[in-house]
């Protein structure tokens, strides 16, 4: 089974900064497509950026193009989310998972981790 490992989450304020971090656990990242979600209480998981295969393309959600930046190094066997000038509105805990799929869509993905919490308030 493939699961996640994040770790980076925290609390900041209005227009701060946060880099999430996420491991897999079990299998090598490889060409597997990678993705970070978000989950705010009562809502359904949302994709927030999807890294296709191992070289791209590059896609994210409108709420936050130009904000956040998906990376990964898989000689770390690592995936970022770079997350600046946040907002609460992106307040919520945050998932990264993995898809065999090359041209995933959000459905896709089906690897998980406990997920971090991103609290972003004044």
């Amino acid at each position: 089974q493939l699961q996640m490992k994040e770790s980076g989450g925290g609390s900041v304020q209005p227009g701060g900064s946060l880099r999430l971090s996420c491991t897999p656990s079990g299998f090598r990242l490889g060409l597997y497509s990678v993705a970070w979600f978000r989950q705010v209480s009562g809502k359904e998981r949302e994709g927030v950026a999807c890294f296709a295969g191992d070289s791209g393309p590059i896609h994210y959600a409108d709420s936050v193009k130009v904000r956040f930046t998906i990376s990964r190094d898989n000689a770390k066997e690592t995936v970022y989310l770079q997350m600046d000038s946040l907002l609460p509105a992106d307040s919520g805990v945050y998932f990264c998972s993995a898809s065999r799929f090359h041209q995933p869509g959000w459905s896709d993905f089906t690897a998980w981790g406990q997920g971090t919490q991103v609290t972003v308030s004044s």
